[in-house]
């Protein structure tokens, strides 16, 4: 299973991304669009390229495994669904890297700044595109959803899930931004953060499409799939907090040490604070919001952490929470597929492993 899970990832990936660019070849003769617009296909140009550009698609992956839970036959409704996951995912990226400034997305400009390239002399229209793009973005995720090739009962119940992750997500990029503002957040709260911004539509929603695809009623199982994708989720955002400080910029398509620019109270930044002395922890301070913090004074807090053993505490904690996730999926194969349930058991250890 080690091996296999990056080659069905990759499988997962590469057919979805055929999939995805034929949805946006079709996409614009289906739109009714107004003939003398230009901005419109414009924005359309700009959601298919940034969605293209995307990484190993596990929302999709989590779909498909999902599914196979229940069967390993052909699931009608699961490419709906996952051009749905990953519009949804589109939508955040655009109005995540408005939220952050973030010049850079997938190794290419974000909307954001390009909209800015194009409007030096408008700022407010190159914001309110960004705006607009993003929540074009979302409606076509649940409008895609809407044409699922399922039954009436199966698609309200698809659509209730993608809109309740929409909707937790937006809470969670709230409480995301109300984080920055408390002085010293507490473990707890990172956790909150983690599972209503990333683990419910990154994990959950996709566990839940996949198995409502499948025939299944995810709903009786609301409890442990909601422990599972907490767990995961909560590993996942470490991995990304992590990565920002300590992860190669090169590999991640952007510079490292952006959430300590933006003043963001990270898992890194936690960990830091608890780590260093008072000399170290004024470094940190400094930097920490500092928009024009440069690349010496990162590579310094870098070097401070690891020092100090940030990284292997970092990473004896993602692997815990790998481990308990792991034990969750473990308990389902009574229930379901052998061979798709020890993909779920394996798979946060196999997240966690590629950072290290």
């Amino acid at each position: 299973m080690p091996q296999q899970i990056p080659e069905r990832v990759a499988g997962y990936s590469h057919q979805f991304d055929s999939l995805f660019e034929e949805y946006f070849d079709r996409l614009g003769a289906g739109l009714d669009t107004p003939s003398f617009s230009r901005f419109t296909p414009d924005c359309l140009r700009l959601l298919r390229e940034l969605s293209l550009r995307g990484g190993k698609r596990m929302r999709v992956v989590l779909l498909h495994e999902a599914a196979r839970l229940v069967t390993d036959e052909p699931v009608a409704g699961l490419d709906a669904a996952a051009l749905s996951i990953e519009l949804l995912q589109t939508h955040g990226l655009v109005h995540d890297d408005l939220i952050d400034d973030s010049p850079v997305r997938r190794g290419g400009p974000s909307t954001y700044y390009v909209y800015r390239e194009q409007f030096p002399d408008h700022p407010q229209a190159a914001l309110g595109l960004t705006v607009l793009a993003g929540d074009l973005a979302l409606a076509l995720s649940l409008r895609v959803l809407q044409e699922a090739p399922v039954p009436l009962a199966v698609r309200q119940a698809m659509l209730d899930v993608q809109t309740r992750a929409a909707t937790d997500t937006f809470m969670g990029q709230i409480i995301d931004l109300e984080r920055d503002f408390i002085a010293a957040p507490d473990e707890k709260v990172l956790h909150c953060v983690a599972d209503y911004k990333s683990a419910r539509y990154s994990v959950l929603a996709p566990l839940q499409l996949g198995l409502l695809a499948a025939g299944e009623e995810p709903a009786c199982f609301e409890k442990e799939l909601r422990g599972y994708a907490r767990l995961v989720g909560i590993c996942g955002q470490m991995r990304d907090d992590y990565l920002d400080l300590f992860g190669d910029a090169t590999a991640l398509g952007k510079p490292i040490g952006t959430d300590l620019r933006e003043g963001r109270h990270s898992y890194t930044v936690r960990a830091l604070l608890s780590a260093t002395d008072d000399t170290e922890r004024r470094v940190l301070r400094a930097a920490l919001g500092d928009p024009n913090c440069p690349p010496e004074t990162v590579a310094k807090v870098r070097e401070i952490g690891e020092r100090r053993g940030v990284p292997g505490s970092m990473q004896a904690d993602m692997n815990r929470f790998a481990r308990e996730a792991s034990a969750v999926a473990a308990r389902w194969r009574p229930r379901w597929r052998e061979e798709a349930v020890t993909f779920f058991e394996r798979l946060p250890l196999w997240s966690v492993e590629r950072v290290m």
